[in-house]
């Protein structure tokens, strides 16, 4: 199980064949979970990558991270 920010992707069920699976772990333990994904089944000849949050031209210019979407209900 690995996550990134409030997400949470579970990929233990999965049987891989010939394939690549990159999940980034970047949110610190007991970070709460927004989303819980699970990948159940089989896949050969793909890939499955979880990425950060990209920045814009402007962010990545003036070099300030990413900005994350506020929980505001």
């Amino acid at each position: 199980m690995r996550g990134s920010g409030r997400f949470l992707v579970n990929a233990d069920s999965l049987s891989v064949t010939y394939a690549k699976i990159k999940i980034h772990r970047t949110a610190a333990p007991g970070t709460p979970v927004t989303l819980r994904v699970e990948l159940v089944g089989g896949i050969s000849y793909g890939r499955v990558v979880t990425q950060h949050p990209r920045r814009t031209f402007g962010q990545w210019l003036l070099r300030r991270p990413a900005s994350r979407p506020s929980l505001t209900d």
